[in-house]
């Protein structure tokens, strides 16, 4: 293969999520989350697995830097666990949650990396889920107070900040099947998720920006939806229709555009958005300086009358068939297609230009614990797979720069092996091996080289 050159200043990174590794959920005055409570209860994660413990990085979090020093990361994106700052959702801030991202930041800093704070990974305080979480505006009022309380913290060290990530998960997932904290079935309640959460990322935008933040964004997970028979019609309306509750519903109306026409009256055949007020629609259109994308497999869709659709695609049923991955897959049962990365890259770039975009998320997961396979000389875990992954992924995004996408930079998923939402344990995602007994770090093949990659800009 040609050897490649990624932009000067192109940032490289790795990414991870509160819940998925910070352990200590009692710790200093955490308050509860919606994980807590749906990890908690029986047949909701794989085994019983919680995130009480996960990675223990609350207690372990300098070691963990200095791995990533060690690996020449550039930028670490991290989330701030609401309940750690205000364990009720809305009362007063707690300094020692405020305490732990404080002395995550200045060994970040110490150490020449650039903290990018996610503020919302999922993990909504319990006693707002009480009052009916996203599905209430409220939430999203609380959500800005909330980003401030951070701000106030951190804004003098941390330059960028995103507010939410993949609110397509937190709602449609969340509340619209359930396989997700909190766990609702609930087409309707799923629509005021999604704006809800889009007003919450509005309101505190606004409020950051006001605060003297330098950069603030989102983080998406767009879909490269594609279908079955380019020459189809009904497959067309089928992209069409899946994209709309994918991605232009989020895009649009955070880039100005407000919510397409086609998808709000596919809304209002489950509920009636009444919940979307005059004005909302420029509050979520408040500036953004950068958009995270996070791509882990293409979307094939085909039209058919009596297609099953998909619980997380509301309204999708008798209308969509979403067809079952070929070829090479993850662990995970995604199909891996680079090309469709390259490709939803150079659609935004095109439909939303001027839009800086950085890929936030991308990585494999691989069935590569220590146990299951023979160690290298070095002591490393052998995870070809995953390295194939994260090289065919880069040169796609390499193709998209080249086409004229404003790509800023890459942070794999995930640095550590973590707790895996409802897969709990079993899912390994990290270039760094995690051993659970112990919480041994070992750094994969793939996290050398991810190490190499960064010290030449290139592959």
């Amino acid at each position: 293969m040609s050897e490649l050159r990624f932009p000067e200043n192109f940032v490289w990174g790795a990414a991870t999520a509160a819940y998925q590794i910070e352990g200590a959920a009692r710790d200093d005055g955490r308050g509860e989350s919606i994980w807590d409570t749906f990890s908690r209860t029986p047949g909701k994660v794989f085994a019983g697995h919680t995130g009480d413990v996960a990675c223990d990085h609350y207690h372990r979090y300098a070691d963990d830097v200095a791995l990533m020093a060690e690996l020449g990361l550039a930028a670490y994106r991290f989330s701030v666990a609401w309940p750690r700052i205000r364990p009720d959702g809305t009362g007063p801030v707690n300094p020692r949650g405020l305490d732990f991202y404080d002395r995550l930041t200045d060994a970040l800093l110490d150490r020449g990396i650039d903290p990018i704070i996610t503020l919302y990974h999922w993990d909504l305080p319990q006693a707002l889920q009480d009052r009916g979480g996203w599905t209430s505006r409220e939430t999203a009022e609380h959500f800005a107070d909330y980003a401030l309380a951070v701000y106030s913290r951190l804004g003098d060290r941390v330059r960028t900040w995103t507010t939410l990530n993949e609110p397509w998960c937190s709602a449609y997932l969340g509340y619209g099947n359930g396989v997700h904290a909190p766990g609702e079935q609930d087409a309707g309640a799923a629509f005021r998720a999604v704006h809800h959460l889009l007003l919450g990322h509005g309101l505190a935008a606004r409020a950051l920006r006001a605060a003297g933040a330098q950069t603030v964004g989102i983080t998406l997970n767009p879909a490269d939806v594609a279908p079955a028979d380019p020459d189809s019609a009904a497959d067309a309306a089928a992209v069409r229709l899946v994209d709309g509750l994918q991605n232009r519903i989020f895009l649009d109306p955070l880039t100005g555009a407000g919510y397409p026409a086609d998808v709000l009256e596919h809304v209002a055949r489950m509920v009636e958005p009444t919940f979307v007020r005059d004005g909302d629609e420029k509050i979520i259109a408040a500036p953004l300086d950068l958009l995270g994308i996070n791509y882990y497999s293409p979307t094939y869709v085909a039209g058919r009358p009596d297609g099953g659709g998909s619980s997380a695609y509301p309204g999708t049923e008798g209308a969509v068939e979403f067809l079952p991955a070929t070829g090479p897959v993850s662990d995970m049962g995604w199909q891996i297609e680079p090309a469709g990365l390259t490709r939803l890259l150079v659609r935004i770039g095109t439909d939303y230009p001027g839009l800086p975009l950085m890929i936030t998320e991308n990585g494999g997961a691989f069935p590569d614990d220590a146990a299951s396979l023979a160690p290298e000389g070095s002591g490393r875990i052998a995870d070809n797979d995953r390295i194939a992954y994260l090289d065919g992924h880069l040169r796609a995004a390499h193709e998209a720069i080249s086409r004229g996408v404003d790509l800023r930079g890459y942070l794999v998923w995930s640095l550590l092996d973590n707790f895996e939402w409802a897969e709990g344990y079993r899912k390994r995602f990290g270039i760094v091996h995690v051993d659970y007994l112990n919480q041994r770090r070992t750094p994969k093949s793939s996290a050398r080289w991810y190490q190499e990659v960064i010290s030449r800009n290139g592959l």
